[in-house]
């Protein structure tokens, strides 16, 4: 089983980009949430690990979970409203964010007792791991899996304006990283923190990989290989859990499984650069389910 960790939101979507007072529509979202939901669609075995709202927008959250296959006996619930994110759409097609984060359910995320010994890997990222007391929470809960030898993911996925003080973040993302054994990022994120690949290997990481948008995947290894594959080509509606997406499928593929070959992270990344790609045709987070990749990798 693969655990994903961290927060479920709505994303508020303008229905007519460059209008901006046009009427947003509810999405399903979050970092965290859409690659539990991504995982469930590629076929592998999931929970989600957070705390959720029982208000309209919690259940709905619950809800898609469900229609995904993932399991949700690790969400804790609350009455506290659900965390919305405004999403605003670029030319491009790339999403920026305002949060509406006071007092949220998924603030509030307490850690939860050890994680069953079927648990092969966790996976971390984005608003949970900076908004307290829920950040430290999920800190503690990545140093204390990794203990056990939990394979586990970072996507810090920089959402800036929520970050108050930028040089204690890097310095806390420095601290995570002995206890993290695959680093994801975007270009954009890589820079924000440092840009730093060798020093992020040194300091604990099996691997990185940096999305760079259409242009493919990197991967850098502990080993000194470094792997490039092409983006794919597609008509991008929204760029919106793309990179959620990636996390999914480089989960499915690596989880479980002992150091690759350049050829099997060649494999890896093109596989994740197809699932991102079919992410971007759709509005909002939509990944791809398994029956629409080919060829779709064993499950380790």
């Amino acid at each position: 089983m693969i655990v994903v960790a961290g927060e479920a939101l709505i994303d508020l979507v303008a229905t007519s980009p460059g209008d901006r007072l046009s009427p947003l529509s509810p999405r399903l979202g979050g970092g965290p949430y859409n690659t539990a939901v991504a995982l469930g669609r590629l076929g592998a075995r999931t929970a989600f690990c957070s705390r959720v709202s029982t208000d309209g927008f919690g259940e709905a959250l619950v809800d898609g979970l469900h229609a995904a296959g993932v399991d949700t006996s690790l969400v804790q619930r609350g009455p506290e409203p659900t965390t919305l994110a405004v999403a605003t759409i670029g030319p491009d097609g790339a999403a920026g964010y305002g949060f509406y984060v006071s007092d949220t359910a998924d603030r509030l995320f307490e850690l939860p007792p050890e994680l069953p010994s079927v648990v092969k890997a966790l996976a971390f990222g984005t608003c949970s791991l900076i908004l307290e007391p829920g950040a430290s929470a999920y800190e503690a809960l990545l140093r204390r899996e990794s203990g056990r030898g939990v394979f586990t993911l970072l996507d810090p996925n920089i959402r800036a304006g929520l970050i108050p003080d930028p040089a204690a973040y890097r310095a806390r993302f420095r601290s995570w990283l002995p206890y993290v054994s695959l680093l994801k990022l975007s270009e954009e994120d890589a820079a924000w923190l440092g840009g730093d690949v060798e020093g992020w290997l040194a300091a604990g990481p099996e691997a990185v990989v940096l999305t760079r948008g259409a242009a493919g995947l990197t991967a850098w290894t502990r080993s000194g290989e470094e792997i490039s594959v092409p983006g794919e080509p597609v008509e991008v509606v929204d760029t919106i859990g793309a990179g959620d997406t990636v996390n999914a499928a480089l989960l499915r593929v690596v989880a479980g499984r002992g150091p690759l070959s350049a050829a099997e992270w060649s494999d890896a990344l093109r596989y994740a650069a197809r699932a991102a790609a079919l992410t971007c045709t759709k509005a909002g987070a939509q990944p791809p389910h398994a029956a629409e990749l080919s060829p779709t990798p064993p499950l380790p």
